[in-house]
């Protein structure tokens, strides 16, 4: 991989997100994609749209979402602790003890989230389930006006941010569901870009509110109109303990993006994606799904009279926690597996079923 997209994806993972909050890095996006774009568009829903050769007859988007889960502040006590309620889909065990950020109008405030000690628990409260109303965010504030100089009402709230390396390339950080998808749909639009002469129309779109309902996708796909959607987001990669692959299937990571099959997926585009991906000598893997999708597929493939959908996806252990665990190598592969994916089509491609 490159030096500078690189750097974008590290600076993309250190730029908070919350769904409904994602203008920080939205303007991330913005500044890095004019460098490639023939065009950069903002529409009023916030989903960042980069287009290269817009003029091609067959016009295809690409949609990574930038949104991450998070929290929202809702109550500060009268000693100065803050309460909050969740952004997206978390499971309370994963906050516990964790080191946090409040997003503020003035800057950063760190915090922790904090709950009664073990030595203090009663029995039933040691045997019952983790609870979101038994947390609070520490910011070591003395008393409620105090806290309340630092931060509102509505003010959103991230897990400290970062990525750190690991061994044979991997990586982990909080929001690679799915600044990894992000990362490479641009990524792939910048290496398309770079092509001799281009054949589509390709939309590379930074979608907002994936965590909370596909919303993004939904109103961008509307509005390009797209002959040809794909989506990127994280899968659950089954490679570690507990996790039933009979049930799941096998996913690893390093051994390159997944390609899913199913009904949220358009066959031809599917096959399309394979027979690229072979033919350049990329590495892939195959899993299918036979519901819709929970992701931006499933919003892609129903707008307007319908789109021919596809699904790319990067193997993540860990979804959803402080440290989702991605190859490196995995991104960039999916990169090139969407750039010559673009490459490929021409203008009498038809991609509709049985035709």
């Amino acid at each position: 991989m490159e030096s500078e997209p690189l750097q974008f994806f590290e600076r993309m993972l250190n730029t908070p997100s919350p769904s409904g909050y994602e203008a920080p890095v939205q303007d991330l996006v913005r500044e890095y994609a004019a460098g490639f774009a023939d065009n950069v568009a903002t529409d009023f829903h916030g989903n960042v749209i980069a287009s290269v050769n817009s003029g091609g007859n067959v016009r295809v988007m690409m949609a990574g979402h930038c949104d991450q889960i998070g929290l929202l502040v809702t109550q500060i006590d009268e000693m100065g602790f803050v309460r909050c309620q969740t952004i997206g889909g978390w499971d309370p065990v994963q906050l516990v003890g964790q080191k946090m950020t409040i997003w503020t109008k003035d800057g950063e405030v760190p915090a922790i989230i904090s709950r009664k000690p073990i030595h203090l628990l009663t029995d039933s409260e040691r045997k019952a389930p983790i609870q979101l109303k038994d947390l609070w965010l520490d910011i070591g504030a003395k008393d409620q006006a105090q806290a309340k100089k630092l931060v509102r009402i509505g003010d959103p709230v991230t897990l400290q941010l970062g990525m750190q390396k690991m061994q044979n390339n991997l990586a982990f950080a909080p929001k690679m569901d799915d600044t990894t998808g992000l990362w490479v749909v641009i990524e792939a639009a910048r290496r398309y870009g770079l092509k001799a002469k281009q054949t589509c129309a390709a939309f590379a779109v930074s979608t907002v509110q994936e965590e909370i309902g596909l919303r993004g996708a939904k109103t961008s796909a509307h509005g390009i109109d797209p002959h040809i959607g794909i989506a990127v987001d994280v899968t659950h990669a089954t490679d570690c303990p507990t996790i039933d692959r009979g049930e799941r299937g096998e996913v690893y990571l390093g051994r390159g993006p997944v390609i899913y099959r199913g009904p949220n997926m358009n066959p031809k585009v599917v096959d399309r994606l394979i027979e690229v991906a072979e033919q350049h000598e990329i590495p892939y893997q195959i899993a299918a799904l036979g519901k819709a999708a929970p992701n931006d597929s499933n919003a892609i493939q129903t707008t307007r009279a319908g789109v021919a959908a596809g699904l790319v996806a990067i193997p993540n252990r860990y979804m959803h926690s402080a440290v989702e665990t991605i190859s490196l190598d995995d991104i960039d592969h999916a990169a090139n597996l969407l750039a010559e994916f673009l490459f490929s089509i021409q203008d009498d491609d038809d991609f509709r079923p049985g035709m």
